[in-house]
């Protein structure tokens, strides 16, 4: 069972690993003005979250995406999609 929380807690770990000089990572940090997150790191933190939960992430997710608690809701739907609700 997955909650918001159990998400956001994941995305913010998987970001802490990906970005080990980076000053702060908190939910509401903007993910390219705060932490510098480029394409090339953000695919590679969507393939580590596409693994910890085994579903696939559309692409589209990050149009609408600038700060890990934002990720975070995005990846709830995705898993209630996948997997039933939480």
């Amino acid at each position: 069972m997955f909650t918001q929380d159990m998400v956001l807690e994941k995305v913010l770990v998987c970001l802490r690993e990906l970005l080990p000089d980076a000053r702060e990572v908190v939910a509401d940090s903007d993910l390219v003005n705060d932490l510098g997150i480029e394409s090339i790191k953000m695919m590679d933190l969507l393939m580590t979250l596409e693994d910890e939960y085994d579903l696939s992430i559309p692409i589209n997710i990050l149009m609408d995406v600038r700060t890990p608690r934002q990720l975070a809701t995005s990846l709830v739907a995705s898993i209630e999609n996948g997997h039933g609700s939480l």
